[in-house]
This record gives structure tokens, C-alpha cells and sequence, in this order.
């Protein structure tokens, strides 16, 4: 079975990186990638993503914002959010766990603790 992972991040060389190394994994990931946030959302739109896996800051739009979007246009689709930043109360990724998000994963982060993850929430969701 396909997976259709969206990577959604402002650094190119971030969504090139995994983009390589998701596909290059052995679990028939197909990686698109969009550096703003306002392009993802007409992949969303058009229902060719399983999994969205996002950066939290984006100059068009921070990821909570994104997430929010997602989840009007596709409530049932699992979102990980990326970010480099620690704990901050004000942050958008607290304000996004307040909303529902589940998944969040800290830069840097292990390649196959992202893969495991992505199985478990396509195969769950």
C-alpha cells in the first residue's frame, strides 16, 4: 500500500532531505513537498495526501494554523507537526495539542522514530 506523506517546511533543504530519505526507506512512502503553507492546503484539497507532516513556522502561516485548516477541509487526517523550538506556553504547537493535535516530533529527530510514527497513524487513523 502507497503512503502519500505531504512535508510541508519553509527550509528546502529540509523537505529535500526527507523527502530522500523517506522514500528511500523501505515502507512505499510517495513524499510531496510544499515550503508554504497555503500550497499544502490544495494538496489537501484535492485529497491526494495521507499523512501531513508539517513544520510549525512558515512565513504565510504558523502550523497551528495549518492544522486547523487541515482539519476543516479533512478532519480525519493524521498531521505530525516539526518543530526546533522548546516548550514555550504561547507557542502555536500548545495552542495545536489544545485543538487535537497528537504527533509532534523535535528537530533533530531519529529518521525511524518518524517512520515508525507514520505507520502508526496511518494504519490507526
Amino acid at each position: 500500500m502507497e503512503i502519500r506523506i505531504l512535508v510541508v517546511d519553509d527550509e528546502e533543504s529540509i523537505t529535500e532531505s526527507l523527502k530522500r530519505d523517506l522514500e528511500e526507506s523501505d515502507n512505499n512512502f510517495t513524499v510531496t513537498c510544499e515550503n508554504y503553507g497555503y500550497d499544502a492546503l490544495n494538496h489537501i484539497k484535492r485529497g491526494t495526501v495521507d499523512l501531513l507532516l508539517t513544520d510549525i513556522g512558515m512565513p504565510d502561516m504558523n502550523g497551528h494554523e495549518l492544522y486547523e485548516m487541515t482539519k476543516s477541509l479533512n478532519k480525519d487526517l493524521p498531521v505530525i507537526m516539526m518543530t526546533g523550538f522548546g516548550y514555550d506556553p504561547n507557542h502555536a504547537v500548545v495552542e495545536a495539542r489544545k485543538s487535537g493535535l497528537k504527533d509532534i516530533i523535535f528537530k533533530p529527530f531519529d529518521l525511524d522514530k518518524l517512520i515508525n510514527l507514520i505507520l502508526a497513524r496511518v494504519k490507526k487513523d
